[in-house]
């Protein structure tokens, strides 16, 4: 992926972007860093990455298993950023469900930050 523009619809290349938290061990430096390498995360099937960047109280609620199936059952199509905060991110991400049919994931997020990381806490959904 050296070469290959980001998931997250930066513009930038993903070794500039979302790379360097999914592959350099960086941390996003904002909650909106931290929202567009989870999409990434999605995109390249980085469950590893999805779990360790949610918080702590609420990893029990996911299974490893149960989203390594979601972001591999998906072909992941654009991230569209709507809104966002110091803690909140709304956002659509659009991808193609197992029959190839379109579909919109519609979120507004909530992040932590603590111990001077950034965590996804919970979305409401639509």
């Amino acid at each position: 992926m050296e070469n290959k523009k980001c998931f997250c619809d930066t513009g930038l290349l993903f070794k500039d972007c979302c790379g360097l938290y999914l592959e350099n061990n960086q941390k996003a430096p904002t909650a909106l860093a931290l929202m567009r390498s989870r999409y990434s995360a999605y995109a390249i099937h980085n469950a590893d990455y999805l779990l360790e960047t949610t918080y702590v109280s609420e990893r029990n609620y996911y299974s490893k298993t149960e989203i390594l199936k979601w972001a591999t059952s998906n072909k992941w199509q654009k991230l569209e950023i709507l809104s966002f905060t110091d803690t909140t991110v709304e956002f659509k991400a659009y991808f193609l469900d197992s029959n190839h049919q379109p579909q919109v994931h519609y979120e507004f997020s909530t992040f932590k930050f603590e111990n001077y990381t950034w965590y996804y806490v919970d979305g409401k959904f639509e």
